[in-house]
Parts: C-alpha cells; structure tokens; sequence
C-alpha cells in the first residue's frame, strides 16, 4: 500500500482527486491535509512510523494558514532523518512564472495542472 499526501483545501478537488485514485486500483492510504501547516506538522510528529509517511505529495499553491510556496520552504528545509517522497504541484494556476519558480524548488518532481487524470496518477504512481 502506498500512502497519498493531498495537501489542498479544496473539498471538491479532493473529493474528485480520491475518486480518481480509488479508480485506478492503486491501493493507497489517503491523507488529506487543508493547507501546509497541517502537513508539515505531521511529517515532523510521525516521521518515525513509515505507515503514516508519504509515498507521494500532491500540492496545492493556493491555500490559507500555510500555502504551497511556504510549504516548499519548510518541507526542504525538515531535519535529516525525514525521507522526502516525491512531490507534484498540483495547481490550476497556467502562470509561467508559477512553473518557472516550481522548477527552482529542488523537492518539485513537476507541475501539473488540475484536474489529475487517472492516466497521469498511474505514471507517477507505477513509474
């Protein structure tokens, strides 16, 4: 079982988004995180218990409390000991200055723009 970091705080977006991951029939261990804050709490409490790590991130730019670019920030900046799992910027933002400062964050594997197609989650999820 692969575990899923859906780092959001759009419900729709989330709902669609475990839709598509329970069609794929990866079997996958959801976790569902309303902005970064929550995320990056998280990773720093359960980093020790491997179930409750990500396999796989997919991350929002717009969110309160703790955007994506914050996030980021702090996420490649956690102490040694904390395994970094891919990370997929899942935006509906088409911004070339978006993708652009994506591409300088070293922890971005790549920007995609929503919604995620069952295609693409097999890729990234069996590739």
């Amino acid at each position: 079982m692969m575990n899923v970091f859906l780092i959001d705080d759009d419900a729709t977006f989330i709902f669609l988004t475990k839709r598509v991951i329970k069609n794929t029939g990866i079997e996958a261990g959801i976790f569902e995180f309303a902005n970064g804050r929550h995320a990056i709490d998280h990773l720093l409490n359960n980093h020790d218990d491997k179930a409750l790590m990500p396999d796989i991130i997919f991350l929002d730019l717009s969110m309160p409390v703790m955007d994506g670019w914050e996030f980021l920030e702090e996420y490649e900046a956690l102490p040694p000991g904390i395994e970094k799992a891919p990370l997929y910027i899942l935006s509906s933002s088409i911004s070339p200055h978006d993708i652009n400062l994506a591409r300088l964050h070293p922890a971005v594997s790549d920007f995609l723009i929503k919604p995620i197609t069952k295609e693409k989650i097999l890729q990234l999820c069996k590739g």
